[in-house]
This record gives structure tokens, sequence and C-alpha cells, in this order.
């Protein structure tokens, strides 16, 4: 089978017509997974349609979605904007659906679908419009959790571009973030949210150190006011 793309812990495959099969690399079971994806896809949001589990739970054959990932057309400036509503618009429609309780519970409460990793490289723009993807991490939670999670992740990740293209999204994201997507939580504890998960993003082992030093700095700003303050992980 011909590879298509390669995650942290999962590899997808061309499989058939309109479908692809994501293996786990490590042969954990991918039940869960698909279980979830077939609860939301059931309550009309997207995300791609199940066709089978295999091979033990470890393989799952789905809807293939085809089309640039959101982090690639954020590459023209004029599309940050636009891509960052709709991600927001993403998480509220996700957060409408009511987590059964057979979901894993996120600390903090909270009885709504949450993704937990619903940021611009788990989005794909397809024809039908975008599709989220990878939901190994998705809880029953807070919706605020999942909001901030995606804003610590934006404003203090790595961008996975061409270095002229990542330097420029470097200085345009956090005012695009606080515009476009922080703005329709004001009112809330929104900044109380993520400062927590800025700090626990932090045991993250796949973080980078200067992407640390990122998350402890906003951690420390949301929970003083004190915006710009540098501190280096403890």
């Amino acid at each position: 089978m011909e590879l298509l793309a390669s995650g942290r812990d999962a590899d997808i495959f061309a499989y058939a017509p309109g479908l692809v099969l994501r293996r786990a690399r490590d042969g954990r079971s991918l039940e869960s997974e698909a279980r979830i994806m077939t609860f939301v896809t059931e309550h009309g949001y997207p995300a791609p349609h199940i066709e089978e589990l295999r091979a033990g739970g470890t393989e799952i054959v789905m809807e293939r979605v085809d089309g640039p990932m959101m982090v690639d057309v954020m590459q023209r400036p004029w599309k940050i904007g636009p891509c960052l509503r709709t991600l927001a618009d993403l998480h509220d429609q996700l957060h409408e659906i009511v987590a059964p309780d057979w979901f894993r519970t996120f600390p903090g409460g909270g009885d709504r679908v949450v993704h937990l990793d619903l940021h611009p490289l788990n989005v794909i723009m397809s024809a039908r419009g975008p599709v989220v993807i990878d939901w190994p991490n998705t809880h029953r939670g807070e919706p605020l959790a999942d909001v901030a999670n995606t804003y610590a992740l934006i404003v203090c990740g790595r961008i996975p571009l061409p270095r002229p293209v990542a330097a420029l999204l470097n200085v345009l994201r956090r005012p695009a973030m606080d515009r476009g997507f922080a703005r329709r939580y004001a009112g809330t504890a929104f900044d109380t949210w993520v400062a927590e998960m800025a700090e626990l993003k932090c045991f993250d082992p796949n973080m980078h150190p200067d992407e640390l030093n990122r998350l402890h700095a906003l951690s420390l700003e949301k929970r003083t006011g004190e915006k710009g303050r540098k501190t280096a992980p403890g």
C-alpha cells in the first residue's frame, strides 16, 4: 500500500477508492478513536467516516479526505484571519455535542466533546468543507480547556513551514489569534484555562525547549497579567 502520511504514532496508507487505512505504529488499539469518530460524525460533525476496524483494532479503514491542511492555507497571510475564525467555529460546533459517559474525562469538569488537539495541522480544507482529523486525545470535558489548548499550541508551538514563511507567521500569529480566535471567548475564564493548558503542555515530551520557554512565559503572563515577561523551564 502507498504511504500517504505519517504522524507521531500512526501511518496513513492508500487502501481503496475513496478510502485510507490508518495503522498504529506501536500496535496499540485504535478502537476507541474509531468509536469517537463514529460518534461525532453521527452528530453531524465533519470528521472522516469510519468504514471498519481491522487487525485486532490496530487498523482503521476510513474515508479518504483530500485537500490542503489549514496550516498550508495560512501561508498566505490574508488567509490567517478567516482560517482562525473557521477554527473557532469548528470548536464551537464540536462543543455543542454532549459526550457520553464512555468518553475519558478530562480534569476540570464539563460534559462536552473536547478534541484537545484541534489546530491547523489537524484540519483538512476539503471540497466538502473543513474536516477534523486525529482524535486520540479526545475527552469529555470543559470547552474552554479545548480552545485554550489550541490557543497555547498556536501561539507557542513551532511553525512547520519554510523559514521565510515561518518567520512572518511567527510575528503575525499572536495578534491574529487574539483578534480572530480569543476574542470570541472574552468575558469567560479563557485566560485562566490558557494558563492551565500552557502549563500542562510543558509535560508533553514532544515539545522542544524553545516551545517550553514560550509556554512557561504564556502561563506566567495569563496568571499575572505581565505580558512579555520571560521565564525558563523549571
